[in-house]
């Protein structure tokens, strides 16, 4: 924490250097401003850790003033000072994007505790967002997020193939991100200026399913009042990603095997002959090998659509990924809002992580969009998240992790939860923090690098 840089910004001269010298003999490397001038150049030379600002500013010293500009400068952590009679201002600026508010005059004891809270959280967003870096450097496919072995894995595979027009099929559980994936590949192929259209096959009634693929002509059956282009057609020139193929009925699988073969198709109803040139790119929840035995599933097209094969994980697999992913999602649901991303704090993020996720990566956002929508204050807290989780308050620090299926996902897990905890605890001190975890300040500084987990100091 220390040599942490806060600006402060109060038009009360005795003020700044009071609160100078106390923040200085905290520790903190300390910058100062009359106006909301001052802060905007103060800001272009000092790459500052939190601000405090008064809420009454000149030249005006009108607050509103300070609320309108107020979005200029949460990027990072903003502690409003305010007087007890602007109360309800100060709780719009808490809705703008403030991180806090404290009335003067201060208590210092209860100053140090927001502002240790304020500083470690906006230094905790910039390591992961340097790893976020680190990862989109080394794999520019930005919408698979994640930092554990099996995404590594799938980013590299899906560097390499996305260039080709070879067939893939992506299996894996419900929720983990098929068609994700699917898209990516789409985006780093030549096709990427051509359509991606997106069929989930278990949606469509069986008796329209060859309608909505192949099309229709005028008068091909009731109600059909004009000719319909297919979704193959739609597709020409770019890739066609069919969701869950298992559930495709056989006599359909027949005539997806044919175009497979040809490239060519007649509408229903239709006798003049459509080519096509797309991608195929197939997922399934189900084993199609499975399938096949059974006989629900043709053996020739299972060769024809397998490919490449892209197995995804559970989100239990892979927990070292959920980090990420809650940055990922909040940053979206803060782009959806007009407002600030929101931060879970220690609890809540230990919440998370020991969490079981049966949805997978689809669950995890669908709560975190619940949770994001009742937070205050800019941060997520174990309270939001009991609002909609009664038994959220009952949760460990340190409960069991959720199960993997080896031990080293388990371990990497649990290693990268209490080194991310440690080092929080001990404002990131990396030597302390190694002293908690009792390892040697060479043995964290290695742990810290096999994991991408960067740090200041």
């Amino acid at each position: 924490m220390s040599n942490a840089r806060i600006v402060v910004i109060d038009d009360e001269p005795a003020f700044r250097t009071l609160s100078s010298q106390w923040l200085q003999a905290e520790g903190y490397e300390v910058h100062t401003g009359a106006s909301l001038d001052d802060l905007r150049e103060l800001l272009t030379r000092v790459d500052a850790d939190l601000i405090l600002l008064d809420l009454s500013m000149p030249p005006a010293f009108d607050p509103r003033q300070t609320l309108a500009a107020l979005p200029e400068f949460t990027d990072r952590p903003v502690i409003i000072l305010t007087g007890h009679g602007e109360r309800e201002l100060a709780l719009e600026a808490l809705r703008q994007g403030a991180w806090d508010l404290l009335a003067k005059p201060m208590d210092p004891d209860l100053l140090a505790v927001v502002i240790r809270r304020a500083i470690t959280k906006h230094q905790l967003v910039r390591e992961l967002n340097s790893l976020k870096t680190r990862i989109s450097k080394q794999h520019p496919i930005t919408t698979l997020i994640g930092a554990s072995p099996a995404m590594n894995n799938t980013r590299a595979l899906v560097s390499r193939i996305a260039p080709t027009d070879v067939r893939v099929l992506v299996t894996g559980p419900s929720g983990t991100g098929k068609e994700v994936i699917s898209r990516a590949i789409h985006d780093l192929s030549s096709r990427a200026h051509g359509p991606f259209i997106s069929v989930h096959c278990g949606a469509i009634p069986a008796e329209l399913l060859e309608s909505e693929l192949f099309g229709h002509t005028k008068g091909a059956f009731t109600g059909a009042d004009r000719n319909k282009a297919g979704l193959l057609k739609l597709a020409d020139g770019g890739t066609l990603f069919l969701d869950e193929i298992g559930d495709m009925p056989l006599a359909m699988q027949v005539k997806l095997l044919r175009v497979l073969q040809e490239g060519s198709f007649y509408p229903v109803g239709g006798r003049e002959l459509e080519t096509i040139n797309v991608r195929l790119i197939s997922a399934t929840n189900a084993s199609l090998p499975d399938k096949v035995a059974s006989g629900e599933f043709r053996e020739d097209l299972f060769y024809r659509i397998k490919g490449v094969t892209i197995e995804t994980q559970a989100l239990d697999q892979r927990p070292e990924d959920i980090p990420l992913l809650i940055s990922h999602f909040l940053e979206l649901q803060a782009q959806g809002s007009g407002r600030p991303p929101l931060h879970p704090d220690t609890a809540a993020f230990n919440w998370f992580i020991q969490r079981r996720w049966p949805g997978n990566v689809r669950e995890l956002k669908s709560t975190l969009d619940s949770v994001a929508a009742i937070a205050q204050g800019g941060v997520i807290t174990l309270d939001d998240i009991a609002l909609l989780y009664p038994d959220a308050r009952n949760s460990s620090p340190f409960s069991v992790l959720p199960a993997g299926d080896t031990l080293d996902a388990q371990v990497r897990a649990l290693e990268i939860t209490l080194i991310t905890n440690a080092l929080a605890s001990h404002d990131n001190n990396r030597t302390h923090a190694a002293q908690a975890l009792g390892l040697s300040r060479q043995g964290l500084l290695k742990k810290i690098e096999r994991y991408g987990l960067q740090t200041p100091g």
